[in-house]
């Protein structure tokens, strides 16, 4: 049962305050499956903001994709109030504005935006799991942004919870005492008030200067069908008000304010937005371009000088091809890019030709799970049919004249003599129990990985730190990780440059013609195993013809791997049910001739169906998509 305000909790709620001392701005970072979406619930609920009739799990996951898979994908803030009773038995009303952040290293650059937006971080643990992998990477994002950190271990109800041994190990990471890591369990809402409380303790207020040229931050946008771009923004300096004029400081371009107000947790209109403050803003904009994510809002009456530093733009690390299905879809699926990147700052795309598919997008994405989201977004919210082919990496070439060819897309690998590949690689950390160490280092060295360091973070829980290269982690590792630890390891990984590798091209050859859709760029040592997949796969998705159809995988010049699609054989001897074996003899060398004939000239036509089973990525990678109770 989900906890109900009681009478004392609710005289504590008091309508918002908006002066800059009476705010605080926090976050809730964690792992995945770490329980922030439901702690985020009940403070919706003790606060006031959310009543017992609409109240439902993961109340802040909007999209339906979220609700299924049990996982945030996007950043939600909500403002909700509270207030904090004094030992003379008043109480001073505060505004909370909260970020609900997802917990997947897919999305880390959704954290990162909402931090940039708060002055705390309530960094929770599982009291059952601890520290894993993405908790650091949240807690050092954090540290960077110089945000004060609230220790918080969650699901405290659960009868396999250990509190005592993970508070140290929380107060060993952060620094502090083990009695000031609060114990909550975000299912039942205990020790929830008390973490409020800790909240308006801890958390500075938000700074700067209420008389100088307003300056807010965009650090989300959504597209509204009615409403055009809906812009969330945290104001640093200043006051933006309804129906003044501003200016987005990087494109220049100027928009009446139609309405401005806060999410509590739905949109409620306001007077204006002050200092600290994060709300939205509606100016009837329907040209998705306008409202760039990191591009900072000032009034077109009195504009500040100075933009506010942006955001970094987060890098690919995979890329796939989407193709919608039907051609006549490419506008479509641009228009649809188009207003899902103002939902997704973090999505890359360029428009690329296949000879096999047609018309278009080259995706760069942070992950194979937000490849997955992504595709799956623009199948629902859009309504379209595509196929995304097998995601690989950016690799760039040195060639013999010393020009430095970048290569995204194995048809663009050059042919020539090659001095040197160099492909990215990736800083990876590893949380695990102790007993998988050999497992784990096994299949770090099948994976070219090179080891930088090893720490135990308690007797039975250790850190292993990697180099591995990016292509070889994108596809299947997450799964085969999990696999060899039953399930106890987490991973986490930064990009860390590129380096040399001995890589090569394996072209599928279709009766000596080359088939770019089914190329790739693979090391040596796998080159082989590559051939043989592919070609083992094509001859079973290829019809039979009326003539033989070798399929071939080669490096250059040399083929690695054949198969043989048998022709289809017409019985031209049914019909002679007796005589001399001669006439049966000639019939079946005329038949041969007309094969051997049929062979120099004919075609083989891949279907569609082909095409889409032998590149579709059809395996999402096992990332690890719980991120709830």
């Amino acid at each position: 049962m989900s906890p109900i305000p009681s009478a004392d909790q609710l005289s504590r709620i008091r309508p918002s305050a908006t002066a800059p001392e009476l705010l605080r701005n926090f976050c809730i970072i964690a792992h995945i499956d770490h329980g922030k979406s439901t702690l985020a619930d009940r403070m919706l609920q003790l606060t006031g903001v959310v009543d017992a009739r609409s109240m439902r799990a993961q109340y802040l996951d909007r999209m339906d994709i979220e609700r299924e898979r049990g996982i945030t994908i996007k950043s939600q803030a909500v403002r909700m109030p509270w207030a904090v009773v004094d030992t003379s038995g008043g109480s001073t009303p505060y505004a909370l504005n909260m970020i609900d952040t997802p917990g997947h290293v897919d999305f880390t650059y959704e954290v990162s935006r909402s931090l940039a937006a708060c002055e705390g971080a309530v960094l929770l643990v599982d009291a059952a799991q601890g520290i894993e992998a993405q908790t650091l990477a949240n807690l050092y994002l954090a540290m960077e942004n110089d945000l004060t950190i609230i220790p918080v271990l969650n699901k405290i109800d659960l009868p396999a919870a250990q509190p005592e041994k993970y508070a140290d190990e929380i107060a060993g990471l952060v620094g502090g005492d083990p009695e000031d890591v609060l114990r909550v369990s975000g299912k039942t809402g205990a020790g929830v008030l008390e973490l409020l409380d800790r909240i308006v303790e801890r958390v500075p207020a938000p700074g700067g200067d209420p008389d100088a040229p307003a300056r807010a931050m965009i650090f989300d946008s959504v597209y509204d069908t009615y409403r055009g771009v809906v812009t969330y923004v945290r104001v640093v300096d200043g006051q933006l008000s309804p129906r003044e004029r501003i200016v987005m400081m990087s494109t220049r371009a100027t928009h009446e304010l139609l309405e401005i107000g806060v999410i509590s947790p739905e949109p409620i209109p306001t007077g204006g937005l002050g200092i600290g403050e994060v709300g939205y803003l509606i100016t009837g904009v329907k040209d998705v371009r306008q409202s760039k994510v990191g591009d900072t809002v000032t009034n077109a009456s009195k504009p500040a000088e100075t933009a506010l530093a942006e955001y970094h733009d987060p890098r690919p690390m995979v890329f796939s091809g989407l193709y919608p299905i039907d051609g006549s879809d490419y506008p479509l699926l641009r228009d649809a890019l188009d207003k899902l990147k103002l939902n997704d700052a973090a999505l890359h795309y360029e428009p690329e030709t296949s000879v096999a598919l047609g018309f278009g997008f080259r995706v760069g994405f942070l992950g194979l799970l937000h490849l997955e989201i992504v595709r799956e977004r623009l199948e629902r919210e859009f309504n379209l049919d595509l196929i995304s082919t097998a995601p690989n990496v950016v690799y760039e070439v040195t060639l013999e004249d010393r020009s430095v060819l970048t290569v995204t897309n194995p048809s663009e690998f050059p042919g020539g003599k090659i001095v040197e590949v160099r492909e990215p690689i990736v800083k990876a950390t590893i949380l695990a129990p102790s007993e998988f160490i050999g497992s784990i280092m096994e299949l770090c060295q099948e994976r070219r990985g090179t080891m930088q360091g090893m720490d135990y973070l308690s007797a039975d829980r250790v850190e292993l730190r990697y180099v591995l290269p990016l292509a070889e982690i994108v596809f299947d590792f997450f799964d085969q990780l999990k696999s060899k630890t039953r399930g106890y390891a987490s991973l986490d990984y930064e990009p860390s440059g590129e380096q040399a590798a001995d890589l090569v091209k394996v072209d599928i050859l279709l009766q000596g013609e080359q088939v770019d859709a089914f190329s790739s760029i693979v090391h040596k040592d796998k080159a082989y195993a590559y051939g043989v997949m592919m070609t083992g796969k094509l001859r079973e998705l290829i019809p039979r013809q009326q003539f033989e159809v070798p399929i071939q995988a080669a490096i250059g010049a040399r083929v690695i791997a054949r198969e043989t699609i048998r022709a289809m054989r017409k019985d031209v001897l049914a019909k002679c049910y007796g005589g001399d074996i001669t006439r049966k003899r000639k019939l079946l060398e005329k038949q041969k001739e007309g094969k051997k004939r049929m062979k120099t000239i004919g075609r083989v036509d891949v279907p569609q169906e082909a095409f889409i089973a032998a590149l579709s990525s059809d395996a999402s990678g096992g990332k690890d998509t719980k991120d709830k109770k």
